[in-house]
């Protein structure tokens, strides 16, 4: 029985020793304290089954301070699990109204990681799309660059929900990042341990949307150029694009390539389909093509798609065949593992571009006013 009790004991703290080190390659301290909250359950269990006692509470007291320090460092004001004391359940409330919400409408994580990008690209994630009214401006949902943009009243009822139990307390900036990345993953796609404690912006402007938001037909060199401004790689920016693997495109956004001379880069059978959808001019503001063959599941088939032809818009065809490009294309259309990692680190550093933090801003009470 000593015997047994030694090699068990061992078990655990060699567990322990596995924990302790992963701390120092994963970034983020949610990840760690899942690690550790595995290895409390081992340990508890093996305590209670064999009375045995374990190493592992000084390394669980020790461990997050040193990950909370490394955090902080590398992104001040955020950190993962921000609202642990102040809205425990936070993160919570946020994936249950997402759920329901994709049991009602699938499109909903399309549209929520649609909404995050484009807040991020004006001005930084500060929840400002979300704004109704900006101090007499004309605010950015107004922007033709947003047409389209959905989901706003699910972040709307998730703020409402939010406000009953921690008036306050949770900004709209960070509800819009959590819901897209629970979109996702809900989606099948990956589990983002996104960091939390963006502040809410004061000020909206469909000028600046204008501006500052992305076109359809993009070219190869502005998107590249746009995610470098965000320390964004041309790999990271590839699997963002990859986004486009859940929804549809509405025919206004593409229609020009389908004008002679058509596009070359659309294959045959796809042109004729579009040609199909889109027949109609007057209508291309209501009509529209799905991104991919799997629309509703967050993949890598649309690299799949636009390596056959089958790109929807002009950025989706030109990775596919430019140089700097195509090879994190290939990559991922043959690994989705390699896709969802990459995505992750690119999502990752979008959605903390030009936050507000500390006292910047404020704590919006309505997600469409700023507060008076």
């Amino acid at each position: 029985m000593n015997k047994i009790r030694r090699k068990k004991r061992k078990t655990c703290e060699l567990v322990n020793i596995f924990c302790h080190l992963s701390s120092f390659i994963i970034y983020h301290r949610t990840s760690a304290l899942k690690c550790l909250e595995l290895v409390n359950i081992f340990c508890s269990f093996l305590s209670s089954r064999y009375g045995i006692e374990s190493n592992y509470l000084p390394v669980s007291a020790s461990l997050p301070l040193f990950i909370i320090g490394d955090s902080k460092e590398k992104s001040p004001g955020l950190e993962l699990n921000f609202y642990r004391n102040s809205c425990p359940n936070a993160e919570q409330v946020v994936k249950d109204e997402v759920s329901r919400s994709m049991l009602l409408d699938p499109t909903s994580a399309a549209a929520l990681l649609r909404l995050a990008f484009h807040d991020c690209q004006v001005d930084g994630c500060d929840g400002s799309v979300m704004l109704s009214y900006s101090n007499g401006s004309i605010t950015e949902t107004e922007s033709d660059m947003n047409f389209g943009v959905r989901k706003l009243d699910l972040i709307d009822g998730t703020k409402r929900s939010l406000e009953r139990i921690c008036p306050q307390t949770v900004s709209c900036a960070d509800i819009i990042q959590l819901a897209a990345r629970d979109g996702v993953y809900l989606a099948g796609g990956p589990y983002i341990e996104i960091l939390t404690g963006r502040r809410d912006g004061k000020l909206s402007s469909k000028e600046r949307a204008d501006k500052q938001l992305p076109a359809a037909d993009i070219s190869v060199d502005k998107f590249i150029k746009i995610f470098q401004q965000k320390n964004i790689s041309v790999q990271e920016g590839v699997a963002l694009i990859g986004a486009h693997t859940l929804g549809i495109s509405h025919c206004r956004n593409f229609e020009k390539r389908l004008q002679p001379p058509i596009d070359p880069t659309l294959s045959t059978s796809f042109k004729l389909t579009l040609l199909v959808i889109c027949s109609d001019p007057f209508l291309s503001n209501v009509t529209f093509a799905t991104n991919d063959a799997t629309t509703f599941a967050f993949d890598n088939r649309y690299f799949t798609d636009i390596l056959n032809g089958r790109g929807l818009l002009k950025i989706d065809s030109e990775i596919s065949s430019d140089q700097r490009t195509k090879p994190y294309v290939l990559g991922f259309a043959s690994n989705q593992q390699q896709f969802f990692n990459s995505f992750t680190s690119g999502f990752l550093k979008l959605s903390s571009h030009k936050v507000l933090l500390g006292k910047e801003g404020e704590i919006r009470k309505d997600c469409r006013f700023v507060n008076n």
